[in-house]
Formats: structure tokens, sequence, C-alpha cells
């Protein structure tokens, strides 16, 4: 016969106030099997685990349910107190008391005997449970980190100082990301560049980093501790062993009007050109659709000029697979575009800024590289269509963000103070000139934020204007903004030199087929999502995978730094051990029935199924059957619920605790 313990958790008042959790503990004890029950206010306290503790040892318990909240918040915490009397810390389990009964019932005398009834079926799958062991699998200390921007730079860094190897991949042809792109940041007005360019250079003269800048992800196999990566090296054209950064060949190049992306498309690069002053690594790449060598075959100044024999026109994409024991994703985020707007579009309103037809209409980014020094007008701030310093510009906040009608409902959390920061940025170069915002609302969360906000109005002489811009267009060489002020209840109207659109931050072009790749999910929005919201921040659900900076979300730099290091942190734990244990709740296939359908392969969302070879002791085949590897299983049971032949049970939801649980109903 069983020895069970049942202890009934209050949880203070968030299950005692609908459940009368002293009845329900009272009915416990009756259940055949169950030789003490309990209740007590808080069973995660420190004393309700002690109390867990003495029973197993007086009662000489051979199982335990604790009656509460859900698994995902205690779980781990009751199955070691009971690890620690004595008990295989996977004969404890938790009846959820509190989200699937006190939490959505208001009848007290009804969730009380729900709650009853869920305690009676998992005393059941209890005394069916058996003992089990956790898994232990290899772990292979050296991590990948995908993105080559703030997020990825500071993961690597910390992981890499921990003294672990790190393999850090960009697919841009330089680290740096769009901080990279900032003039100042807010709320400090530091020099982007200054802050950024040590970090970057220490990456690069790291010995623990191996930095692949022009490469992207191809494929991902394995699971936490043992995943192989393949990673594509695109063709930059250049050999980097070779060349040794003087930029004669840029110099050189005859191709040289070629709009450059970091700017934004304002400033002009050659056809072989590295993206900016400052990249890392300092080593060129040619332009394959813009170089007249490889449209025509006609140029070739790049490798006559080059010293060491760099530029390598006959270069072709090449491979290489990495093994990597983690996996930290940190790529990014893009801007939200308006262009103008198709004959055919259904979206109302779509491209009303005049953006890519007003010349003098720009984004937010492209005010970055015009106020930056390294930027296409050497820091001045001048307007695109005839260089005439703008003596009235209009910041218009929220394009793109909470436009439910743009498929974008979220805030994008940054743009209002960006959007303060380019007029202080404004005010600082342009002495006499004057700076309008459009806002629906101002969200400042972040330590000296508010004050930075009230600067850029009370200070900086910035005119906020709450209310939205109803009309635009090009009048001569101004252009006409028509709105409202909602707080005053006019009309407003303001002839403007320049226009700055305060777009929406959205998730990286390709962002869901990289999350194929790695296996890990993501929201409607392409946001990669997290294991949970609060508890676990930076993990994906698949293991061994982190999350750090903007691919989640959208985060201003200090928020990214910190979940890098956050992320970093996480690896650095999963390396403390050569051995990592894993919890032992797998599917196993009962070689002996299973039929080789492969039908669990199909459907498994972890890729742990495999295919294995039954072969006799002469060696000859004599079937195939379903493998799973508990390294890679994530428990989910999928498996068994489509195998035909009920081949695969789930390690602690086998079929006899099922039947078990539904009997006791």
């Amino acid at each position: 016969m069983s020895r069970i313990g049942v202890f009934v958790c209050h949880c203070g008042e968030n299950i005692s106030r609908t459940v009368d959790v002293e009845q329900v503990a009272k009915a416990a004890g009756e259940i055949p099997g169950v030789a003490y029950s309990c209740d007590y206010k808080y069973m995660c306290s420190d004393p309700g685990q002690t109390l867990l503790k003495k029973a197993v040892a007086e009662h000489k318990l051979d199982g335990v349910l604790v009656a509460a909240c859900s698994p995902r918040m205690h779980e781990k915490t009751f199955r070691k107190a009971a690890e620690s009397a004595g008990l295989n810390p996977y004969l404890c389990e938790m009846a959820n008391i509190r989200e699937h009964c006190s939490w959505v019932h208001e009848d007290r005398e009804k969730a009380t005997e729900k709650a009853t009834d869920i305690v009676k079926l998992m005393v059941e799958r209890v005394r069916k449970g058996k003992s089990l062991a956790p898994i232990t699998v290899p772990v292979t200390k050296r991590a990948l980190v995908i993105g080559g921007g703030i997020a990825g730079i500071q993961a690597a860094l910390d992981i890499a100082d921990a003294g672990h190897r790190v393999v850090l991949v960009e697919r841009d042809p330089s680290i740096g990301g769009h901080m990279a792109q900032l003039s100042e940041t807010f709320p400090t007005l530091d020099c982007s560049q200054c802050i950024m360019t040590p970090k970057m250079v220490d990456v690069a003269n790291h010995p623990n980093i191996t930095l692949y800048t022009y490469a992207e992800i191809e494929k991902v196999d394995g699971y936490i501790g043992n995943f192989q990566v393949k990673v594509k090296h695109k063709a930059r054209s250049v050999d980097e062993s070779k060349c040794t950064g003087c930029g004669v060949c840029m110099t050189k190049c005859p191709k040289k009007k070629i709009p450059n992306e970091f700017d934004q498309g304002h400033g002009m690069r050659p056809a072989i050109y590295v993206p900016f002053p400052q990249a890392v690594p300092n080593t060129p790449v040619i332009d394959r659709e813009n170089c007249t060598m490889f449209q025509s075959g006609k140029c070739g100044v790049c490798a006559k000029v080059c010293g060491p024999g760099a530029v390598d026109y006959e270069q072709t994409d090449s491979f290489t697979v990495e093994d990597v024991g983690a996996i930290v994703v940190a790529t990014g985020f893009k801007l939200y575009t308006i262009d103008r707007k198709p004959e055919d579009s259904p979206i109302q309103g779509y491209g009303e800024f005049g953006y890519g037809t007003i010349p003098d209409v720009i984004d937010g980014m492209t005010f970055e590289r015009l106020a930056s020094a390294s930027g296409p007008t050497g820091g001045k701030i001048l307007r695109p269509s005839d260089g005439k310093e703008p003596k009235q510009v209009v910041f218009i906040q929220c394009v793109g963000s909470r436009a439910r009608e743009k498929g974008i409902s979220y805030c994008s959390k940054v743009c209002c103070m960006y959007t303060a920061k380019h007029t202080m940025l404004y005010h600082h170069k342009v002495h006499d000139g004057q700076a309008y915002v459009f806002f629906m609302d101002a969200r400042t969360p972040g330590k000296g934020y508010d004050e930075f906000w009230r600067r850029a109005v009370e200070e900086e002489e910035a005119v906020y204007i709450r209310g939205m811009v109803s009309r635009m267009y090009q009048k001569g060489d101004k252009i006409v903004v028509m709105g409202s002020d909602i707080q005053v209840g006019v009309q407003v109207e303001i002839e403007a030199d320049l226009v700055v659109l305060a777009t929406a931050v959205q998730a990286q072009d390709g962002a869901d087929l990289l999350a194929q790749k790695l296996g890990i999910s993501y929201d409607k929005y392409n946001f990669y999502s997290e294991a949970h919201a609060k508890l676990k921040p930076v993990e994906c659900a698949t293991a061994g995978i982190y999350l750090a900076g903007a691919c989640q979300g959208p985060k201003d730099i200090p928020d990214t730094v910190s979940q890098a290091s956050a992320a970093a942190a996480k690896v650095m734990t999963l390396f403390a051990k050569d051995q990592l244990e894993r919890d032992p709740v797998v599917a196993k296939v009962n070689e002996k029935y299973c039929v080789g359908c492969f039908a669990c392969k199909k459907v498994c969302a972890y890729g742990a199924i495999e295919e294995k070879e039954i072969r006799d002791r002469q060696g000859n085949l004599v079937k195939k059957v379903a493998y799973v590897n508990p390294g890679v299983c994530g428990g989910c049971g999928t498996c068994q619920a489509t195998c035909p032949s009920k081949s695969i049970e789930l390690d602690g939801y086998t079929d006899e605790q099922i039947m078990a649980m539904i009997e006791a109903l």
C-alpha cells in the first residue's frame, strides 16, 4: 500500500478565499493510500517546506502531493525539499488548485468540490508514479552569439571574459548594429560611437572570441549543451587574411556614387567599401550588384592597386560547422518604413506622410546620421533636397506604432525618448531654429527619462502638440503640416522646412525563418518569445537558447545591455558543470511494438525523434524503429498522443497513470 502525503496550501488568500482548504485536506486524508494530510498557509515558505520534510520522515511517506499553485512556479522548490528528506524528487507532484480552480471560480462550494477532485486524480498519478533519475548530457563549453549589435557584443564579451570560447556571427560586413549609426544616446547625450567603438575593438581582439562577419546561420542541429551550427560565409571578394585595411582600393574605385546603407541612403560609397570609418573588421567587401567588374568584367582597378593581393573576384560562399553548447540570439530590430501608397492598397493612410515622395520627409535614423559627425553632412543638420539649414522642423511620433490598421498595435517604447533627444540635438546645432512635436502620449519608462523629456520641453524649447497630423503637402520649398492640438481644441498648421518621422521598431526581416532553424517560438509580430515573461525573461522554451535585446521586443540600450548580460550569465551557469542534468520526463519507445511509421517524427516540435536500426546477430536489418534522444526531448507528449501502435510513453505521464487519474474521477 502506498503511503502518500498531501499538503494543501492556502496561498495566503489566493486559494482559501474561494476554496475551503481545510475540507480539501480532510477529504484527501480519506483517499486510500494517503497516510498523511494537512493544510498550511504558505507551503512554499521555509516553515512549509520544513513541514513537508518532517512529514516524509515521521510518516515514512513514499510519495508527496502539494495542492497549491502552478507547477511552473514551485515544482522545483517542493521536489528539492522532498529530495532532501530522502524521497525521489519525481515522486513529488503538484495539484494546481489556484490557476485551475480558485482563480476561475466564484462559488465556494463548487470550487471546493473541484479542488477535491483535482487532488484525488493527482494522488492516483503519484501512486502509479515511478522513481526517475535525471538525464545527464555532456556540455560543449563554447557559445554562439547571433548578431553583432550592442546586445550581441555585450553577451559575447561577458561570456568570453568568463573564460569560455565564443563564436559571434554577424550578417553585415561589420559589427556595431544600429547603435553604431546613432549620434548621441539618451538620457546622457554621450557619443554613441565613443562608448561603442571600444567594445567593438575588444571583440575583434579578444582571444576567446571568433568573429564571423558577413555570415549567416544556415542550419542548427542538436540540443542543449551539444548544438551543431552550420554557418554560411558570404563571399566578400576580399581575403581577410591578406587585407591590411589600407583603404587604397576604396580610394581608387571608379564607381563612387552608390547610396550608403549605413547613412540611410543619403551618403555615397564606392563599390568596394567598409560601412563606416570605425568598422570592425576593417576589411572591405565588394558590392557585386554594383561592381563594374562583376557586371561587365571590364574594371579590376581594386585588384590592380591592392599591394597584398587581397582582392579575389573568384571567391565563393563557404561553410563551417561550429560545435557549441549554448546559443544567444541577439539579432536586433529594423525600423518601419513608409513607402508610397500602392494603388491597390486596402490600408487607409498608408504612406500619408509623404515619405519617399517629399524629399525633406525623413525618418529618425536618417536624422541621426545628419546629426552625426561621421554622417553625410559632417554633423550639420541640412535638408536633403537643397542642403539648406532648416529653421522649422516638425517631429511626428508614433508613425507605425500603435496602429492596428498597419498590423502594429504595440508601442515601440523608445520613440518618445529619441524624439526628445532629436529636438535637443537640433536646438544645439541650429540655435535660431524651432522644433515642433506632434505626439499622442509621452511614455518615458526609465531612470532619468522623464526628467530628460521635461528638459526638452522646458529648457530646449521644443513645442509639443498633443494631437495627430491629418494632412501634409509640399508648398514651394516648404512642407505644410496640418493637425490638431486636442489640449486646447484648435487646428494647427505649420510650414516646416524638414519633417522627421519617429517610425516603429519591428522585428528583423527573416526573423521567423531564423526562429524555425533554431526551433524557438515567436509572436505574431515575429519578435521572439521568452519561456516565461517574469521568471525566464531571457530563456526560450527550447533549452540552451537565450534571447538578448530588441529581437524579443522594442528595447532601449540600457535594457538591451542588461538583458545581454543576463543571457551571458545563463550561459555561464550552463557551462559551470561538465555535464548537464536534465529533467527525466521524456518519451521512451517500446521497440518491440514500434512499427516504424515515424508519425511521431513528423509531429515532434523538438526534433528529438531519430530512426534506429534493429539488426540480428548476423547484422541483417530486421526493422527500423523510432528512438527518442533524451537530450533533445522536451517532454511535451505529442509523440505519445500521435503513435498509432501506442508504442511511446512519457515518463511521469504513462498510460497507467492517466487511466488511474480518469478512474479517480
